[in-house]
C-alpha cells in the first residue's frame, strides 16, 4: 500500500476497486456510525485506555507504515489525525485482505479500543474494518515525518492553481487551509450574533435584479427566457434593504454574494462576499461605533486578541479607532493641501503624476483620486477616512458643514477598504436629481455610473427615514484575521478560467 507514483496509477485502483466486489466487500456502504471524533478520543483518552472502551471511527487513509501481519496507519477525520494499528490477528484474515487492498485516499470504518504505543502515541487498536469509499484517484499526499515531537511536511502541494481548481484536495491535504475556512466560518458568525444582539433582523433580497444599483460599478447580464428580458446580478442590496426601512423594518441586515464585472487581483474576486446593515434614526457616526465593535469582536474571536499578526505587522482593531477626513489625509499623508489648489493647479497635477480621471473634469471626483493614488497604502492601521466630496455617491447625504462633501467614510486597514457608509439620502426629489446626474456623467463618459431606479425612488416618495448604512468586504475581513493576503486563499472556490478537460 505504497503511495501511487505511476501513470496508470488509476487502472491499479479499479483493479483493487473490482477485486474488493470479487471477495463480496462493498466499497460503497451507505453509513457508517462513530462514536468519537478524534478530539474527543484525544480528550477522554485516560478513561478509554482505562476502561478498555469500544470506540469506532471513519475517516480517510493518508498513510501506512510497515508490512506484514502487523500495519501501522494513520486516518484523518474532520482535518484530525490520528494513528491506527491494525494486526491480522486481531481484524481476522478476510478484513486484512481488504486492508491490503486499500490505498492513500480511501476512507475507511474503524472499531476497536484505545491504546499507547512504546512511544506514548495514542493509538486506535483496530478489531474490526470496512472499506467505506473506494478512491480511484490519487491524491499528490505529501510525505510527513515527526521530527522532535513536530509534524514536517515534506513535498508539500503549493501549486495555486492546482489548489484553487482542486480545493477539495487542497483541503484534505492541508489542515491549515481547512483551519482558515473555519475561522472565516467563526467570523461570520460572529458578526451575526452581535447584529442580533443589536436588534437587527436578517433578511434576503434578490439576486436578479431588473435594475441594479447600489454602488458605482459594472454589473453581469444574464437573459431570462420565460419573461424574455435582460435581468443583471445584484452588484449590492443596499436599494433593496432601504426598501425595507421603509416598509418598517428600522434595522436590517443581509450577508451577500455581489457580482461585479471587474478585474482580478489579490482583493478583487468578481464574487465576493458583503455584509450590508441599515439603522434608521442612526447616521455614519453609529456606523462607525458599529464597524469597530464587529472588527474587535471578530478579533477576539479569532485571535482572543484585539491585536494580531499581518505580514510581520501587529494590526490593533481595538475600537475606537482614528478618524480623518479626507482632507486631513491628503494633507498628512501626500503633503498637499488640496484646498489652497486652484482648478488648473489639481489638473497640472494629476498630469504631472500621470493620473487619469474617466469623463469630464470636476474638482471632487480630482480630490478622490488623489487619496486613492497617494494615501491608501499608507493606511495600516486600522482608520474611518470620512467626508467624501460630493461627487463620490448619489446616495448619501449632504455634509452638515459643507454642502460640497458628504457624510461618508470608508474603513482601511493594511491599505484596504474594508468597510464604505453613509448617513443615507432621504429625500426623494434630491434622490431623483442626483440619480439623473449619474445618468447624464454615464453619458459623458465616465465608467460605473449609478443607474435611475424609479422604484426605489417611488418607495422613498412614500417617506423613508434617515437612517445609517454600512457595506462591509466579508472577505477581505477574514483575509486580515486569517494571515492571507490573496482573496483567493478565502474562497472556497474562487473565480477561474474554465478548465480544459482532455488536451
Amino acid at each position: 500500500m505504497q503511495p501511487d507514483s505511476t501513470a496508470d496509477s488509476r487502472s491499479i485502483r479499479l483493479e483493487k476497486l473490482q477485486q474488493l466486489r470479487d471477495q463480496g466487500a462493498s466499497p460503497y456502504p451507505y453509513a457508517f456510525q462513530s462514536t468519537h471524533t478524534i478530539q474527543e478520543l484525544r480528550d477522554q483518552a485516560d478513561t478509554l485506555l482505562t476502561e478498555a472502551t469500544p470506540v469506532s471511527l471513519a475517516g480517510r487513509l493518508m498513510a501506512v507504515r510497515g508490512k506484514g501481519k502487523a500495519i501501522f496507519a494513520n486516518i484523518q477525520a474532520a482535518h484530525e489525525r490520528l494513528q491506527v494499528y491494525v494486526r491480522k490477528d486481531e481484524v481476522g484474515e478476510e478484513s486484512f485482505e481488504v486492508f491490503n487492498l486499500c490505498d492513500l485516499g480511501d476512507f475507511l470504518g474503524l472499531q476497536g479500543v484505545m491504546m499507547r504505543t512504546q512511544t506514548g502515541e495514542l493509538t486506535l487498536r483496530a478489531n474490526h474494518l470496512e472499506v467505506l469509499s473506494k478512491a480511484i484517484r490519487a491524491m499528490p499526499v505529501p510525505k510527513v515525518k515527526e521530527v522532535a515531537g513536530e509534524r514536517v511536511v515534506y513535498d508539500e502541494v503549493k501549486d495555486k492553481e492546482f489548489r484553487y481548481r482542486q480545493r477539495y484536495v487542497d483541503l484534505a491535504l492541508n489542515a491549515g487551509v481547512a483551519q482558515v475556512f473555519r475561522k472565516r466560518s467563526l467570523i461570520f458568525q460572529t458578526v451575526r450574533i452581535y447584529l442580533l444582539e443589536q436588534q437587527f433582523l436578517e433578511v434576503e433580497t434578490p439576486t436578479l435584479q431588473s435594475v441594479y444599483g447600489g454602488a458605482n460599478a459594472t454589473p453581469f447580464v444574464t437573459r431570462h427566457k420565460a419573461l424574455g428580458i435582460d435581468f443583471y446580478l445584484r452588484i449590492s442590496n443596499e436599494l433593496f434593504l432601504k426598501r425595507l426601512v421603509i416598509g418598517g423594518f428600522d434595522r436590517v441586515f443581509e450577508f451577500i454574494k455581489n457580482f461585479r464585472n471587474e478585474g482580478i487581483d489579490r482583493t478583487h474576486n468578481p464574487e465576493f462576499s458583503a455584509l450590508e446593515f441599515y439603522q434608521a434614526y442612526a447616521d455614519y457616526h453609529d456606523m462607525m461605533r458599529h464597524c469597530e465593535s464587529i472588527f474587535e469582536r471578530c478579533a477576539l474571536a479569532a485571535h482572543g486578541s484585539t491585536q494580531f499578526e499581518f505580514e510581520g505587522t501587529t494590526i490593533d482593531v481595538k475600537a475606537p479607532w482614528p478618524r480623518l477626513t479626507m482632507l486631513e489625509a491628503i494633507e498628512q499623508f501626500a503633503g498637499i493641501s488640496f484646498m489652497t489648489l486652484s482648478d488648473e493647479e489639481v489638473q497640472a497635477l494629476l498630469v504631472a503624476k500621470g493620473w487619469h480621471l474617466d469623463g469630464s473634469f470636476s474638482r471632487g471626483r480630482a480630490m478622490q483620486l488623489i487619496f486613492e493614488e497617494s494615501c491608501e497604502s499608507q493606511l495600516v492601521q486600522p482608520t474611518f477616512i470620512t467626508d467624501y466630496p460630493k461627487e463620490s455617491s448619489p446616495l448619501c447625504k449632504q455634509h452638515r458643514q459643507n454642502p460640497e462633501l458628504i457624510e461618508r467614510f470608508e474603513a482601511y486597514v493594511m491599505g484596504w477598504e474594508v468597510a464604505n457608509a453613509y448617513s443615507e439620502l432621504n429625500d426623494p426629489i434630491r434622490q431623483r436629481q442626483l440619480m439623473e446626474e449619474q445618468v447624464e456623467r454615464g453619458r459623458g463618459g465616465e465608467a460605473e455610473t449609478h443607474p435611475l431606479d424609479e422604484d426605489f425612488l417611488r418607495a422613498m416618495e412614500y417617506g423613508m427615514p434617515p437612517m445609517g448604512g454600512i457595506g462591509i468586504g466579508m472577505d477581505r475581513m477574514v483575509m486580515l484575521l486569517t494571515g492571507q493576503n490573496n482573496i483567493r486563499d478565502v474562497i472556497l472556490f474562487p473565480t477561474l478560467r474554465p478548465e480544459q478537460f482532455g488536451e
